[in-house]
């Protein structure tokens, strides 16, 4: 069995396209559009850190948006004219993940970006289990104030 199918195997098909061929899910279809749980987003190929729910908003677009990611470093941005018009893609640092774009529309007081991206790229670790999935030093960003 080569790499990409042990990776295929892994993530599946959806995820496998997203992450590895830059393809784009169908709005409103994936899991974390909808979705409001406390806790962080993690590449679903590495498992690295990439996007808080605290940061996590309802842009109405049909997919999961983020203000910023949790770590800047955690994320890499690129020149996208592949579909005929200039987008910002973003992947992620260590797996070179393709997650999706950002864009200069997200809400001004929050810095102005949004964050565009695939639920199939994503995987999300509960905040209530953060510690046992070795996810501990995100812990603070969930403290009850």
């Amino acid at each position: 069995m080569t790499k990409e199918d042990e990776l295929k195997q892994k993530i599946g098909e959806q995820a496998y396209e997203v992450t590895q061929h830059a393809a784009t899910e169908r709005p409103f279809s994936g899991q974390y559009d909808d979705f409001d749980q406390p806790g962080i987003f993690v590449d679903v190929v590495s498992g690295e850190p990439l996007f808080s729910s605290t940061d996590k908003y309802d842009a109405g677009c049909g997919w999961p948006s983020f203000t910023r990611p949790i770590d800047k470093k955690q994320v890499k941005q690129h020149l996208d004219r592949s579909v005929g018009m200039m987008r910002t893609e973003v992947r992620s640092q260590k797996a070179d993940s393709h997650l999706g774009h950002v864009f200069t529309d997200g809400p001004v007081d929050q810095g102005g970006l949004r964050y565009c991206i695939n639920s199939a790229a994503l995987k999300f670790i509960p905040a209530a289990e953060l510690a046992a999935q070795g996810y501990g030093d995100y812990q603070p960003l969930f403290k009850e104030e």
